[in-house]
This record gives C-alpha cells, structure tokens and sequence, in this order.
C-alpha cells in the first residue's frame, strides 16, 4: 500500500499497524482531530511510511461478526494530511482499504464495511469510495470492497 507526497507525485510504501497503549497520549486532538485516549480500548491502526515512527492517519474499528460487518468507529488524517494543501494523499483511502481486507478475511462473500459520518463529508464517502447510504450509516460489501482493495493494494 503506498500514499503520495502531494508536492513530488512520489509513491511511499506505509505500514498500518495496531496502535499501543501507551501511543494515544500522543495522539493529540490539535493534530488527528478527535480524543484518541477514549479509543484505548478499541482495536485502533495508525498509518505510518515504512521505516518512519509519524502516525499520518489513524482508524478505530468495531468487529461485529453477527452482521457480518467491520464498523468503522473513527477515522482521520493528521492535520498537515487534511485539505488542498496536504503533504500527502490516499492516506484514508489506504486505511479503508486495510479495513475492508479484515473484513474480506473475517466473512469472505457475505463481509461488510461501514462507518457514520459527519453529514458534511458523507458525499465524498460515496463518490470517492462508492459506499452506499443504508440508513444512518455508510457501508460498502462485497463489490465495493474489492474494488477498493484493488485500486489501494495493487502492488
């Protein structure tokens, strides 16, 4: 999986790996937007570039296997990753598609992948990851999934 450095096109190579507990003290809501401390005790990933320690984007999930469904709690971008002036691109993109791959792992045909957004950014959830509104929530199964794992984990 890889994101792009915006200012040079340039393909990098991340890692997305569980966070530790003692990792959420530095997730500061200034820079990653949310309070992270309160994930603790979620299952929670960060996004880094291989061999580098910064934490460019974060998810935390929910597994509920009696739907057949990886819950998306929350999901961001650091701050300098956010907007038209972002240092790097495809950062959410890539997180999403690490989801949809446990999901694909955990209930093969029948795996769903969804996520609550705030209603200002539920559009670009659909045009950009083709997620379908189904309620309160956005999700996205089996053909959407593989897309999406196809276009992020292609290499």
């Amino acid at each position: 999986m890889k994101i792009i450095e915006t200012s040079t096109g340039e393909k990098r190579l991340v890692d997305i790996l569980p966070v530790e507990i003692d990792e959420f003290k530095t997730f500061k809501k200034e820079r990653y937007f949310f309070d992270w401390k309160k994930e603790k005790h979620q299952e929670v990933y960060k996004l880094q570039i291989k061999g580098m320690s910064d934490v460019f984007g974060l998810v935390s999930i929910e597994r509920i296997p009696e739907e057949w469904r990886i819950h998306i709690r929350l999901l961001t971008v650091s701050k300098e990753n956010k907007g038209k002036e972002k240092k790097y691109d495809k950062i959410i993109g890539n997180l999403m598609a690490f989801v949809a791959k446990i999901a694909l792992r955990e209930f093969g045909e029948l795996a769903c992948v969804s996520l609550r957004p705030k209603s200002q950014i539920a559009r670009h959830y659909m045009e950009t990851y083709n997620m379908n509104l189904t309620g309160l929530t956005l999700s996205m199964e089996i053909p959407q999934i593989l897309a999406l794992i196809n276009l992020y984990d292609n290499d």
